[in-house]
């Protein structure tokens, strides 16, 4: 064996492709956030608006490079970002989305721990929409067009949906007020119900709207906190207590109870779907 069929396979290798895609997307993301809010200080727009303008440019770059870099590396259509059906796709995916979330709160409403203090301008919705927005593009590209996509090719959809779903609650970790069990809940909320919603539509368009829906309807919307981070601007403001098992407490409301039931049922529904149109892929070593 030559050097140069040694050097292909390293290049093909999965892990080789998961992490030359990571290092490409996350750097240009990151590099383009870093440019335009430096360029865009000397501006007169708003914070609020400069942040959308930074988080809509990143956003639409880490689209367009994970494109250029799958297109060139693997020798293929971009198929799961393809505009066909694309607003079958991101309808469904942002009312399914909003409704998720809105089950979420409605447990804590009924249980006595919602309360509306005022209703906004709606030019409070600005921050959790950039944020909603960016993120849901960003993190989807990242671990369902990168890491569950290429995992799954070699080790199937079930053992990718389980690896990925460990990897985005792991990840999360990190956040503040964050838990083993809240780790463990968002990892069935969003690594496996996002992965599910790109086996069924085997585009990104679906989690992507799930995702932005989930966050905005969140924050943006019920005034909640996302993920432990810092509370934003929203359209209500509102007061949220009671025990942390179904307010989340300061993790924000994924770290309650029925966000993970909700999102798990939301899941199997999928994956039964999935199962009857064939579209589960069988590991490499069943095929055949």
């Amino acid at each position: 064996m030559n050097k140069k069929n040694i050097g292909q396979k390293i290049l093909n290798f999965p892990l080789t492709r998961i992490i030359i895609g990571i290092i490409v997307v996350v750097g240009i993301y990151v590099v383009s956030q870093l440019f335009l809010s430096e360029l865009l200080k000397l501006s007169s727009m708003t914070k609020e608006l400069n942040n959308l303008v930074v988080g809509a440019v990143s956003a639409i770059l880490a689209i367009l490079s994970y494109v250029l870099l799958y297109r060139f590396y693997e020798k293929r259509k971009i198929t799961e970002l393809s505009t066909v059906r694309i607003g079958k796709y991101l309808t469904a995916g942002v009312l399914l989305g909003i409704i998720l979330q809105s089950l979420t709160i409605l447990i804590i409403y009924l249980k006595g721990g919602f309360t509306i203090v005022s209703i906004n301008s709606i030019l409070f919705i600005i921050p959790s929409l950039t944020m909603a927005f960016s993120s849901a593009i960003f993190e989807e590209i990242l671990f369902r067009g990168i890491i569950f996509r290429i995992i799954e090719e070699k080790l199937g959809s079930y053992l990718a949906l389980i690896i990925s779903a460990l990897i985005f609650g792991t990840l999360h970790l990190a956040n503040p007020n964050s838990s083993l069990i809240v780790a463990l809940g968002l990892a069935i909320q969003a690594g496996l119900l996002l992965a599910s919603a790109y086996i069924y539509a085997r585009n990104l368009w679906f989690p992507i709207a799930i995702h932005f829906a989930w966050n905005f309807t969140q924050s943006g919307i019920f005034g909640a906190i996302v993920s432990g981070n810092t509370l934003n601007k929203s359209l209500l403001t509102t007061k949220i207590q009671g025990a942390d098992w179904f307010t989340g407490g300061q993790f924000g409301p994924e770290g309650s109870i029925q966000a993970t039931i909700f999102c798990l049922i939301a899941t199997i529904v999928l994956l039964i779907l999935c199962y009857k149109q064939k579209k589960i892929i069988k590991p490499y070593w069943k095929e055949g």
